[in-house]
């Protein structure tokens, strides 16, 4: 099934790059674009999108007050808020107004196009770059670290220690590929690891399990 999303970005230069990163493909498609808040509640509006890619920094008013606005219209809308802005009261805004996800426009390829995949079905996703902020504002969203760490361990004993290595590339945005050769190790095995930790974490898929790991604090 295709996922349909509407992109919202006022820099011409950016959408069309952030366009052509789906183009030719089957399963997501940018198949409404906004460049201002307005248009994008309006397109929300009219064609009820699967996913919205949003950019903070619009010219008629923040993303995050577009978010608010979209999500009265339809709470179970989906949200990704993809910025390069990294400050706390963002971040708090933007989930407070709904948002599924948080990423930074430096996230790779592969890893946003299996975000919009995981927010699609329901997951939600935390940048790595955003966990810290979190934890020290201590807002409930993300627990403290203090032991959680032992708590983790306890309630998934079962996982190894080369597959809590894998876990933390994992959160760390790697891929299977990267994952093999910052732990020499082939693309097979590190795939049947990252397999094992979805299946022993009770996931759906790496984006979940990276989530999960982060809400207990474990990495």
């Amino acid at each position: 099934m295709t996922i349909n999303v509407l992109l919202v970005e006022d820099q011409k230069l950016i959408r069309v790059g952030l366009k052509s990163l789906f183009e030719g493909q089957d399963d997501i498609v940018v198949s409404l674009e906004a460049q201002s808040a307005k248009e994008a509640i309006e397109k929300f509006r009219l064609n009820k999108p699967d996913i919205i890619l949003m950019d903070i920094g619009l010219p008629d008013m923040s993303g995050i007050e577009a978010a608010k606005k979209i999500m009265e219209i339809d709470n179970k809308a989906k949200i990704i808020i993809l910025t390069s802005h990294l400050s706390e009261q963002e971040i708090m805004d933007a989930l407070h107004a709904g948002a599924c996800a948080y990423v930074m426009k430096d996230i790779s390829t592969d890893i946003l196009k299996m975000i919009i995949k995981s927010v699609k079905d329901g997951a939600m996703w935390l940048d790595p770059q955003v966990v810290p902020i979190l934890r020290e504002k201590n807002c409930g969203v993300i627990p403290p670290r203090q032991m959680s760490r032992a708590m983790f361990k306890e309630q998934h004993a079962n996982l190894t220690q080369r597959e809590y290595e894998v876990l933390k590339l994992v959160v760390d945005g790697l891929s299977n590929n990267e994952i093999a050769q910052e732990l020499t190790i082939s693309e097979h095995t590190a795939k049947a690891h990252v397999c094992n930790i979805i299946q022993k974490l009770v996931v759906d898929d790496r984006t979940q399990a990276a989530v999960k790991a982060l809400k207990e604090g474990l990495v």
